[in-house]
């Protein structure tokens, strides 16, 4: 709230996740080539074959211009988009890690240097030397790699770096080793991968498939080894944020699905490959290559979407809210807004009162400095759909609002603000998306019921305590959802007529009776039981 908002209409999530994706699965080529190069440039020498070396010539020229000229426009991109969409963010992995960033930008001029070099000296420095600056590049790539594993794992797993804020308890995190050793087998299967779109153009058809089985013994073992380290990975991410993502918005848990199926189609094609090096041609490499990039761009959905709500594990929300003040933090905790009202804790609106001829305009600005880091009006993950999706009118929206932070098992901050702007904030997202009363009660049909009102938060499963009793007294049932609140104060006081209630209650002991999809034998004993 320190700093003005950036009104993207595409959204500023969906812009981040483009240009910190193609980057990423740029940079990871970047790190794994360095090896690529050096070992087969090696490997030529030793065996004494020109042709080999002259590919590996060609291809240190498309290895530059991707990795050193592209990589680096990039870099500088991520940088210029996080700091105008997540400032507050920005300003704090700058300052936890100044060090840190100092000496990854260390590594950074060198890798570029030595790769400037390693490109130029082909014919005009000795192999040794030649081979040495291809060391140097590689070595200093794949250390910029380990600084900057530790500061993303960071912001993930935080770790007890609350506790003591200490830079090595927040760098050596939970989830850094398994993300280093996963992202250097990524850089591994990368390298052989983008070897496969040069190898593909050659005319000397030997060539080719000696190229092409090369490149397919660095693509293929990293493949078969992503799944257990990605298996590893997620064992060392904390249960209560791992069992959010299994929740009513399994974002996490789609993309994961999402990344090992296209692992395991980038593995099968590779497999091909081998078995027809000479028949290789582009056409097949590059869709080796946006397989790959599916799985890289899957990955880094997966890791974002762990992370909600917050920036930083623990720490800042994603809409630069601090979950707790700490020392320095130059920001302001949900507490606080709370307490003041995010109209004046925010530096860059119009509105810092709210009256009756300004509450509409006051609504959409709480929108822009609460909600706008995540959702858009039309767009990436848009308001408007939402509210016609579930037929919420003003009076729902307002009640909906008060418990932000137990839909989709947490995935959202809680609202901070005063009553007020939550009831100006209702009033403007009802006015995206006009829904009358009547219409929100029209329904009585059962899943229907249950989706627009209850899904945000809940599933319909054993294990969730608000249904475990539905089944013996549906009508007890159906009485007791005429209070919300009275089952748990925290819920929103929504007005079901007598007909959504029993419609509702039926429908959920459907799910849950014998044959229906929630239904468990353990919870059928446990019933029995009782």
């Amino acid at each position: 709230m320190n700093y003005p908002v950036w009104d993207l209409s595409v959204g500023a999530g969906l812009l981040i996740a483009i240009v910190a994706i193609l980057h990423v699965f740029v940079s990871h080529f970047a790190v794994g080539s360095g090896l690529f190069l050096v070992v087969t440039e090696r490997k030529a020498r030793r065996d004494n074959d020109p042709a080999l070396l002259g590919w590996v010539k060609k291809h240190t020229k498309f290895f530059v211009l991707v990795s050193v000229v592209f990589g680096a426009i990039s870099g500088v991109g991520i940088w210029f988009t996080i700091g105008l969409i997540s400032p507050q963010a920005t300003s704090n992995l700058i300052h936890i890690y100044v060090w840190g960033w100092a000496i990854e930008w260390v590594f950074f001029f060198l890798e570029i240097t030595a790769g400037l070099l390693y490109l130029y000296g082909w014919d005009k420095l000795e192999p040794k030397l030649h081979m040495w600056f291809g060391w140097v590049y590689f070595w200093n790539a794949w250390l910029s790699l380990v600084v900057i594993n530790g500061i993303i794992t960071f912001m993930l797993t935080s770790g007890n770096w609350g506790k003591d804020q200490q830079f090595w308890t927040g760098f050596f995190n939970p989830t850094y080793f398994p993300s280093l050793l996963f992202r250097t087998a990524i850089a591994l299967a990368l390298a052989g991968v983008y070897a496969l779109i040069t190898a593909s153009v050659l005319k000397d058809t030997a060539l080719k498939a000696r190229i092409v089985r090369w490149a397919a013994a660095w693509t293929i073992p990293a493949l078969i080894v992503l799944p257990a380290i990605g298996w590893w990975y997620i064992k060392r991410i904390p249960a209560d944020i791992w069992a959010n993502a299994r929740g009513p918005m399994p974002t996490a848990t789609t993309y994961a699905g999402l990344a090992v199926l296209l692992i395991g189609a980038a593995l099968l094609l590779a497999l091909v490959t081998v078995l027809m090096p000479k028949r290789m041609n582009l056409a097949v490499s590059l869709l080796l290559l946006l397989i790959s990039l599916g799985a890289m761009g899957s990955f880094e959905m997966v890791r974002e979407s762990l992370r909600k709500p917050y920036v930083i594990s623990n720490y800042l929300y994603s809409n630069s809210l601090y979950s707790a003040t700490l020392p320095g933090d130059g920001g302001f905790s949900e507490d606080e807004v709370s307490a003041n009202g995010a109209l004046k804790s925010a530096h860059w609106v119009v509105n810092k009162e709210i009256t009756p001829a300004n509450e509409l305009d006051a609504g959409h600005e709480v929108f822009r400095v609460e909600c706008q880091s995540c959702h858009t009006q039309n767009a990436y993950r848009g308001i408007r759909k939402l509210i016609a999706q579930r037929q919420w009118d003003e009076a729902k929206i307002e009640a909906m609002t008060g418990g932000l932070n137990f839909m989709h098992n947490g995935v959202m901050p809680a609202f901070a603000g005063t009553d007020q702007e939550r009831v100006a904030l209702a009033k403007y997202l009802s006015s995206l998306e006009p829904i009358t009363t009547e219409a929100t009660n029209a329904s009585v049909d059962g899943a229907t019921v249950f989706a627009r009102n209850c899904a945000m938060c809940h599933q319909v499963t054993p294990a969730d305590p608000l249904f475990t009793n539905l089944v013996r007294d549906p009508a007890a049932a159906a009485d007791a959802l005429q209070s919300l609140p009275a089952l748990f104060p925290v819920m929103p006081d929504l007005k079901l007529t007598a007909q959504q209630r029993a419609a509702v209650v039926q429908w959920i002991n459907a799910q849950r009776g014998p044959g229906g999809p929630a239904y468990s034998a353990q919870a059928a004993n446990t019933e029995g039981a009782k």
